[in-house]
């Protein structure tokens, strides 16, 4: 778990920069940073510069997070984010901050406002409870209306008709959209530090 490959430092790491994406080099099976618990109406980042996590911003409905979500470690989404991910099948609240191997099932493309804002669908890798998870159709049709339902409401009071959902896609689509968020990663956002 978490194989970090820096020198010490008297300074905090941020673990958005020094974690590789893939967990021991499986593509299926990524490091990801929780952010949210199910049950939680308050947006909580990871800022990107400085790794803390923060209130991003009060939740502008009663719609509840229906499953933990949090960000993947070097990848950089078209939003000018890391990649999202959504850990579902938690039995037990995550620790806000804590860092998971999460199994990766499937991707929710997602557009917010316009903006691609795909959403990586994915169980804990080390839950036997999640073996029988193969993909996000193990996770049947309810999960899909109620996963569609929620993205496209919880900004509605806000910004009605900002989210797009544009399709739920197998374990294949959601790593290459994980590759192609790692590549933007080096591409986009390391160049604005060279």
């Amino acid at each position: 778990m978490a194989n970090i490959n820096h020198k010490p430092s008297k300074y905090m790491l941020n673990l958005l920069h020094v974690l590789p994406v893939f967990v021991d080099g499986k593509e299926e099976t990524v490091n990801s940073i929780v952010e949210i618990n199910s049950g939680t109406i308050g947006k909580y980042e990871t800022i990107t510069e400085s790794g803390q996590l923060k209130l991003d911003r009060v939740g502008y409905s009663s719609l509840a997070y229906p499953f933990a979500y949090g960000a993947i470690p070097q990848t950089w989404d078209y939003d000018n984010d890391p990649l999202d991910i959504e850990i579902v099948n938690v039995i037990e609240p995550l620790v806000p901050g804590c860092l998971v191997e999460a199994r990766v099932i499937g991707v929710m493309k997602f557009e917010d406002a316009g903006e691609v804002d795909d959403k990586i669908i994915a169980v804990l890798s080390d839950d036997r409870r999640s073996d029988h998870i193969q993909s996000v159709d193990d996770l049947g049709e309810q999960f899909k209306k109620e996963t569609t339902y929620y993205w496209e409401h919880i900004k509605h009071l806000k910004k009605p008709g900002a989210g797009v959902t544009k399709g739920f896609f197998d374990k294949d689509e959601a790593i290459k959209v994980i590759r192609e968020c790692e590549q933007r990663y080096k591409d986009i956002y390391l160049k604005n530090f060279e």
